[in-house]
This record gives structure tokens, sequence and C-alpha cells, in this order.
């Protein structure tokens, strides 16, 4: 396996971060930078991926288009070093002002398991340079995997000091986005004066909002930074749309599933846009959205990213409540917790993961997904509650999701999860009210870049009764970290010192091991 000189991995996030205003990378620039939002890789195969940039000489153009209005040539390269001496692939494409001047190139014909680094030119200048690595043959039994998870980034509420210490994790290879990668509101009010920036936009509706939010995230250096230094395997959550939506169903009870239909398709084009996706897997000819894919790290893993938020069912125990359909505590009670026509996925991506995991020879298996799964049950008896939005709300379909597991005899099953601003570190259990049973599956959500945590009183005081949650933390933002080999997984919780400032440093929090064969945390 090639490994990564520390200096090259210095120069892909030193070129963004600390480099002079008129040199980028080796870049001059013209007096409107048409890669203002820098460039990203994704979607790794052993014979290449995806690479991404966005024609946006006017970054936030109140229309949406970042300023492309007419079509624009782009030329692209990949090469084997950082300086294009070995330039192994090049072609051209063209920034449409349909796509608000996105590219997205699937590059094929590489060599599996190694870096390569890749660049645009457009209008005379050159784009930022960034790497991505191919992955491992399907057949191979590579040692190790390093890679990083993140989730919930809320402009308003702080800087990206996070992603730029994920883009300096110097050996990892792959970044998974969870959920909430941008908001889709502005802080107003009471709550505007608390804010570090603003967003400065009004709420998120049509097609060029949502553009227009992708772009100004898109501008954060350290953001650039991270897209540079590693390829990303993206889904969605429900802010990229609406706060807890569920299916068709908004949260506002007065808007009906037929209106919101367009805002939420306006919503999943945005990120199709702006996300370095294989754009024929995920935008379908029928205008419709798929994002559940599979990607393969050699044996060593199996990654199903799925859509937590498109195809499912509406929140739960809503009935009677003519304010909102917004998640909430309900009593345990409730009939849709336990109703089997129910579901969290859709029961056509249900099926699909199954299947996959059926056939899956991966020393690991990895779902990518948005919200704890873990059961969390606040008192006891007829005094319990559940929390909706999370998979509590749609009990029968985690209960088949687990299921599914221990039938197919998936090899050390793990569940990544965002959305909760916390960290949370879960064993799996078939029958939940059995903790002292062996676990199924190990769980770990990823607190937030910088989004507000909840209180965390009131979780705390209900841990005696939920003993399969291993670990709560709610007060630290941060990052996954994530080594994978044979043996264990070993998931280092990584903690920055200030979301309010911009220079923020960064410290393990706690470091966690499940050994393989062996669900649960060690």
């Amino acid at each position: 396996m090639t490994s990564l000189p520390l200096a090259r991995r210095h120069f892909l996030v030193a070129g963004l971060v600390g480099a002079p205003a008129l040199l980028v990378s080796g870049r001059a620039l013209a007096a409107t930078d048409p890669f203002a939002l820098g460039v990203a890789s994704g979607e790794p195969l052993p014979d290449g991926f995806v690479i991404w940039t966005r024609i946006a000489a006017e970054p936030l153009a109140e229309d949406g288009s970042g300023g492309c209005r007419t079509p624009v040539p782009v030329r692209w390269e990949v090469a084997e070093d950082d300086r294009f001496a070995r330039i192994v692939a090049r072609g051209d494409a063209t920034a449409h002002p349909a796509m608000a001047g996105a590219v997205h190139v699937d590059v094929h014909g590489l060599r599996a398991d190694r870096p390569y680094w890749y660049r645009f030119v457009a209008a005379g200048v050159n784009s930022p340079t960034g790497r991505a690595w191919t992955a491992p043959s399907l057949g191979s039994d590579p040692a190790a995997l390093r890679f990083t998870a993140a989730t919930c980034s809320h402009w308003e509420w702080g800087y990206f000091s996070a992603y730029r210490h994920m883009a300096a994790e110097e050996d990892s290879k792959l970044t998974l986005f969870l959920g909430d990668y941008i908001y889709e509101s502005t802080a107003t009010g009471e709550r505007a004066k608390q804010v570090v920036r603003s967003y400065a936009m009004p709420e998120a509706m049509t097609l060029s909002d949502y553009r227009r939010r992708y772009a100004l995230h898109r501008t954060d250096r350290d953001l650039q930074s991270l897209h540079a230094a590693a390829a990303c395997v993206a889904i969605w959550d429900d802010h990229e749309a609406q706060n807890d939506y569920s299916g068709i169903w908004p949260q506002d009870v007065t808007v009906s599933p037929a209106a919101f239909a367009a805002r939420r398709l306006a919503a999943y084009r945005a990120f199709c846009e702006n996300m370095p996706l294989r754009l024929s897997q995920v935008m379908r000819p029928d205008g419709s959205f798929r994002i559940n894919r599979r990607l393969h790290w050699g044996r060593l893993a199996q990654f199903d990213a799925v859509d937590g938020r498109q195809f499912r069912s509406r929140q739960a125990c809503i009935d009677g409540d003519q304010a909102s359909r917004r998640g909430r505590i309900a009593p345990a009670d409730c009939p849709d917790f336990t109703d089997p026509s129910r579901t969290f996925l859709g029961f056509e991506q249900e099926r699909w993961l199954y299947d996959g995991w059926a056939s899956s020879n991966a020393r690991w298996n990895l779902l990518v997904q948005n919200l704890l799964v873990a059961p969390m049950r606040f008192g006891t008896g007829d005094a319990a509650k559940l929390w909706t939005d999370t998979w509590n709300g749609f009990g029968a379909a985690r209960s088949r999701m687990i299921e599914a597991m221990a039938g197919t005899r998936l090899a050390n099953p793990v569940t990544l999860a965002g959305d909760y601003h916390s960290w949370w570190m879960t064993d799996l259990h078939q029958d939940p009210d059995k903790p002292a049973s062996a676990p199924v599956a190990t769980e770990i959500a990823v607190t937030s870049i910088t989004s507000t945590p909840p209180p965390g009183e009131g979780i705390k005081a209900a841990m005696r009764d939920n003993p399969h949650i291993r670990y709560f933390e709610q007060e630290e933002r941060g990052y996954l970290s994530v080594n994978l080999t044979r043996a264990a997984l070993n998931a280092r919780l990584m903690a920055i010192s200030d979301r309010r400032s911009a220079r923020a440093t960064v410290r393990m929090l706690r470091e966690a091991v499940v050994e393989s064969g062996k669900s649960g945390w060690a």
C-alpha cells in the first residue's frame, strides 16, 4: 500500500488555509475567481472516483447561479503526483447554468488503492489541487483504513475549525458526512443575538435559496481544505430540506404534503449538485432522487449509505396535534412505536439493505445513516416515554433491521449516526429489554461540528434505565476519527476547544474499541 508523505498532505491543507491571497495551491487568481468554492472528490471505487467543482465567480448571487449564467468550458486533470508531472487522465467538461455551474466528473481507469491528485482549469485559471484515494480492489484484503466522520455544521453557531483538524489527519483516506451539512433556517429574534456569523439569508424554500446556502458553506476555507484532502461519502438528514420532516410530511401542519413536495425536491437537487456524487446513480431520469449506495474497501469494509428521511412514515404519535408534526417525547405505549406497517428507510430500501448484507463478505459492515438507532427510554413502567424522531419512532422497523443483521450473520456490524449534537456509544441488542444478552451490533453517534447540544441533565438521569448506552456526552463539539483494521475498530472522539473560535484547538476526548468478532464496545 502506497503511503502519503506528510509534506504532501501539508501541501493540500496549508495551500488553502495559510497561503497568501494571490497564491493558493500554486495558482494565480483572476479578478473574479471561478473556483471560489474549491474542489471536492467522492464515491471512491477501485478504478476511480468523482471529482467536483462549481464555477462560481459570484458565489452568493441572489439568483443562486453563482454567476454561472452561460455554459463555461472546464478542463480537468488527474495525476499521480501533486505537481502534475505524471498526468494519467484528463478531459473536458462544461459548467452549465442548469446545474448552477456544478461540474461532476466520474473518473475511471485508475489504479486501485493509491492516491491521486486532481485539478480543474476554467477561464485561464487553475483550481486548487485536491487529493483522493482509490479504493482497494474488491478481492483484496487491506490491513487498515483510516477515516473521519462529521455531522451538523450550522454556519451561525460557530466556525468550522473541526473541519480543519479533520483535513490535517494525515492518514485519513475517506470522510463521511452524516447529514445536516447545511441548515435551512436563519436565526431570528433573540436567537439572532447569539450567532457567531449570520447566514444573512431568508429561510431556504426554493432551489436558488438552497444553492446559496451550499455556496456560503463552501466559501469556508476549513471546509474547502477538508474536501481537498480526502474523498467523501455524504448523506442528508432533515436540515438539508426542513427540520424534522418525515417522508412526505413537513413539520408544519398547515402545509400539505403536496405543497411540501416542491421544496423537498429543490433541496434534494441542491444537495446532489453540490456534493461529489455519481449523478447517474442519484439523479433519476424521472426527476426523483436516490442516495442509497454501497461502497467497498476491499474485503476489509462494506459501507452502506442510506436515506433516512425521504421514504419514512410520518412522525410517530402526532394524532390530535393541531400545531406541529415535529418530533416529540411521547408515552411509550403509543401504538406507532410498534406498528409493523411503519418504516424508517422505506420498504424498498430496507430490502436493498438486507440483500446487500446477505451477500456481504466484508470483515466490517458499516451503516452510514442519520439518526440514533438505540432505544432511549425516559422513565419506567406506565410513566415511560420515548423520543420520536430517532429510530425510537419506528420501533418495528428497527427490530426488522437488527433481526436482518442477526439473520444474515453479518460480520461486525457498526452503525454510524449524527443529528443529536452529542456523543453516543451504544450496544444494539436483538431484544432491547434484555441488555445482558450478547449485542448484535455496535453504534456510535457523532457530535456536531457547531450545532447547539441538547439539554444533558434529563438524558444523563435516564442512563440507569438504558444500560445498553455505554457512553453519552453533549458538551463537546468535534468529529469522529476511526482506524479500522482486521482485528478491531478504534474510535477516537475528537473535541475542539471552542466552536466560537476560528482557531480552535483539538484534543482526544475519548478512545474506544470494538474487537472483530465481538459486537459491542469492549
